[in-house]
């Protein structure tokens, strides 16, 4: 059934407007993907703070274009989900590729991340990268590790001179006792 003029008015702004908020796009191939296996796709998604469409094609490159991004005719060919990362491009990625592993229907194609065109394997690279939280707590750890060391230092230097007292006081103690 063919769809109206405002109708593709209507996708075009909300993929324009989808991609304003996102921080990039990953393409994939859903073909083969039942009703049941597309909701948990989208869910998976959602908790990666993205949203997952089916996109018609020319309108997205439509949208796309009105952005002055641009990505190959090859990549905006056949049945296209696409997800728009809402926050951290590596989540989304992650989110996609680790439901691409367990249904082989979901193939990724490609992406966009700050203008600059990804390829299947750059998006799989990009989902192992550490998710922000991640990083946050290595950078955390890594400027504890100092203080925490220093710490241990001080906290032995002070006990060796506490115990260096106490053996001059045993040491007294038992002078007094034998005298």
């Amino acid at each position: 059934m063919a769809i109206t003029k405002e109708r593709k008015d209507d996708l075009v702004a909300q993929y324009k407007e989808l991609l304003d908020q996102s921080n990039a796009i990953i393409l994939t191939n859903y073909s083969g993907l039942d009703v049941k296996q597309m909701q948990a796709l989208r869910a998976q998604v959602r908790q990666a703070d993205g949203a997952f469409y089916v996109t018609k094609n020319t309108l997205l490159r439509l949208a796309l274009a009105e952005q002055g991004d641009k990505l190959p005719d090859d990549l905006l060919a056949g049945q296209l989900g696409t997800g728009f990362a809402f926050s951290e491009a590596p989540t989304l990625a992650k989110a996609l590729t680790e439901f691409a592993k367990d249904q082989e229907d979901l193939e990724i194609v490609g992406g966009l991340l700050d203008n600059e065109l990804l390829t299947a394997e750059q998006v799989k690279a990009l989902a192992e990268l550490p998710s922000l939280d991640e990083l946050r707590a290595q950078i955390i750890g890594m400027l504890q590790a100092p203080a925490r060391n220093l710490v241990g230092v001080v906290a032995g230097s002070v006990r060796q001179v506490v115990n260096v007292l106490d053996a001059y006081a045993t040491q007294e103690k038992e002078a007094e006792a034998s005298a």
